[in-house]
C-alpha cells in the first residue's frame, strides 16, 4: 500500500487570507472583551469551515449579528468586515475555478 507524501511547500492561496482575516478578528475579539462571539468566530476560522465555503458564510452572518446588535468597538467593526472582503474574494475565486 502506498502512502501520500507530505506536501513540502505551500502555496499562499486566497484561503489562506481568508482564515488569516478570522485570526485578527479573533485577536481582536478576544482582548476587547467580546468573548460571546468567540466561539463563532472559532467555528467559523476552522478549516473545516473553510473546506465549506458555505458553512462558513452561515458563521460569518452569525457572527455579524452578534456584534452588530451588540455594537462592538470600531476595531472590532473592521476585522468584521475586512473578513467579509476575504469571503466575498474567495467565493469569487472559486467561482472562477481557480480554487479547489
Amino acid at each position: 500500500m502506498a502512502f501520500d507524501k507530505e506536501p513540502v511547500g505551500y502555496e499562499k492561496t486566497v484561503l489562506s487570507d481568508l482564515q488569516g482575516s478570522w485570526q485578527n478578528l479573533r485577536d481582536t475579539v478576544v482582548y476587547t472583551g467580546w468573548e460571546r462571539a468567540l466561539l463563532h468566530i472559532d467555528e467559523g476560522m476552522s478549516w473545516e469551515s473553510v473546506r465549506n465555503l458555505q458553512y462558513m458564510s452561515k458563521c460569518l452572518l452569525l457572527v455579524r449579528n452578534i456584534l452588530i446588535q451588540d455594537k462592538a468597538p470600531k476595531e472590532v467593526l473592521f476585522w468584521l468586515e475586512e473578513v467579509n472582503r476575504m469571503m466575498d474574494v474567495a467565493l469569487h475565486t472559486l467561482r472562477k475555478g481557480e480554487v479547489d
